[in-house]
């Protein structure tokens, strides 16, 4: 049975750090997973790495799959992107339809649809806690290894998502990612916003 408990390294996130030789903390967040019915909680580190703000690792997911992700303490944004398609209907990983920041405060939640790639970055001086409704396989053993239901391998090849989020000023800013093909301009919306184009 899958223990709980799982952090995610600084050697892991390496693989998607927009500056992956800068130091960082040994782990960047934590997870207590408990699926559906227990739903499951990640704690964000504070900080930066090589000027980003600290984040989860990123993912799409496999099949039609929806998630909520609600915000319990902290402050942060939700980066949200989708993949064009090719002829066939296929995702094409280097190449991004629609790219969202979402900055969430406590109290906050963000609907993810399926096929919406998604990751959170922690912008606050606080350790940042979300909950959220993601299934989890109880089949696995390792607790360290990626979730079953999410491809995490479109996320590595291309290095991070399209765009980086980095301390400028005090403040968040988004720093593209040259190791895609096609982006469009960034969309900030607020949590209300965003929810009115997921109705």
């Amino acid at each position: 049975m899958l223990k709980p408990f799982a952090p995610r390294l600084h050697e892991m996130m390496k693989e998607v750090l927009m500056s992956p030789e800068a130091p960082g903390p040994k782990i960047h967040y934590y997870m207590i997973r408990g699926g559906e019915v227990k739903t499951n909680i990640t704690v964000w580190e504070t900080g930066t790495v090589g000027g980003e703000y600290i984040k989860t690792y990123g993912h799409y997911h496999v099949g039609q799959l929806d998630e909520t992700y609600y915000l319990a303490a902290g402050e942060g944004i939700v980066i949200l992107q989708k993949r064009k398609e090719d002829a066939d209907g296929n995702p094409v990983d280097d190449e991004i339809e629609v790219f969202y920041a979402i900055p969430v405060k406590p109290g906050d939640s963000v609907f993810i649809p399926s096929g919406m790639g998604h990751l959170v970055v922690n912008t606050g001086k606080a350790w940042m806690v979300t909950y959220d409704d993601s299934p989890v396989n109880f089949e696995e053993v390792d607790p360290v290894s990626l979730p079953g239901h999410a491809d995490y391998e479109a996320v590595k090849k291309m290095r991070g998502f399209a765009y980086y989020v980095v301390e400028k000023n005090g403040k968040p800013e988004l720093v593209k990612n040259e190791n895609y093909k096609a982006v469009p301009e960034p969309q900030w919306l607020t949590p209300a916003e965003y929810a009115q184009l997921t109705n």
